[in-house]
């Protein structure tokens, strides 16, 4: 039994697709990827049969359906079916595909060799069965706007002032550990990062020896802020977290007192509708929302110390 998984299949309209990643997870899947067919998307996802049973396999039909007549949208169609162990691992792989983000990089999967003729940052990735493809809307403007904060933190420097080191990073629920790869083909001098899954922090330890970075450069530990700030030297420069609205708002505390008074935070997982809660806990701890980004129904919060 502990062998066998489930294999989920959910066909809809492109434009629901984040919102499915977005139940997949919550419901406990591993291992997501999308493939797209003209205006339509087949999601595959998968979890340990001993997780759910049949009804709750229904109730999460229901729910993909409701989110799909609250966008006014076709609604999808989930069938599942169970496979063993040994073909769950790489059933998914065979959907996923190179893919640019943002202006510098691209995400390319470690069993597929990179394009050729390419001038950006590529970042290998084999996240197993931890969050961060690069597929998801979230992980995709989080990297954006940590392109965004390293060209600010470089034109600084650029511009004569006085270069103290590169900057130092924490990643929050750092899953995949991409995140943690792309801060540091960006220029980071560091990356810390800390989720309370181990098997995510062993994808994100695997990732950084496929991307060729030394292992001073990026640590990752299990837990959550309270691991990280055992293994800080010193408060951190910038501060990503890509999890959920209502984990960031009991976090924000303690985040808080790891930040330096120049401190820049990168605050996604949010749904539209709960930005103003997230803006609001961090405001009223001493952070400024100095924009905020939205793709779909998601968003990322671009944040400074006041």
């Amino acid at each position: 039994m502990s062998n066998t998984w489930w294999e989920l299949q959910i066909f809809c309209e492109t434009e629901l697709e984040e919102s499915v990643f977005w139940r997949l997870e919550n419901f406990g899947c591993q291992g997501s990827a999308s493939e797209r067919k003209g205006d339509s998307s087949v999601v595959k996802a998968y979890l340990p049969q001993i997780k759910v049973h049949l009804l709750d396999l229904a109730a999460l039909s229901l729910w993909l359906r409701q989110d799909a007549l609250c966008f006014g949208i076709v609604e999808p169609e989930l069938q599942w079916n169970l496979i063993d162990e040994q073909d769950w691992a790489s059933s998914w792989k065979q959907y996923w595909h190179p893919q640019e983000i943002g202006d510098r990089f691209l995400i390319n999967p470690a069993w597929l060799p990179p394009p050729e003729n390419s001038d950006r940052l590529l970042i290998k990735l084999d996240p197993g069965v931890a969050f961060g493809t690069g597929n998801h809307a979230t992980t995709q403007l989080c990297l954006e706007a940590l392109e965004m904060r390293f060209s600010d933190y470089n034109s600084f420097f650029q511009s004569g002032n006085t270069k103290e080191d590169n900057a130092v990073i924490a990643d929050i629920g750092c899953g995949s550990g991409i995140l943690c790869v792309g801060s540091i083909l960006l220029g980071a001098k560091k990356a810390y990062g800390v989720d309370t899954d181990p098997l995510a922090v062993k994808a994100t330890m695997e990732n950084r020896i496929l991307n060729g970075i030394a292992a001073e450069r990026i640590i990752a530990g299990e837990g959550s802020v309270e691991a990280l700030v055992k293994m800080l030297e010193q408060p951190v420069d910038g501060i990503v977290c890509n999890i959920l609205a209502d984990v960031i708002i009991s976090l924000v505390p303690q985040i808080s007192a790891i930040a330096k008074p120049s401190t820049w935070g990168i605050f996604s997982g949010v749904l539209v509708e709960q930005s103003k809660s997230v803006a609001d806990a961090l405001e009223k701890h001493g952070w400024i929302v100095a924009t905020l980004w939205k793709r779909k129904e998601w968003c990322c919060l671009n944040v400074r110390r006041s």
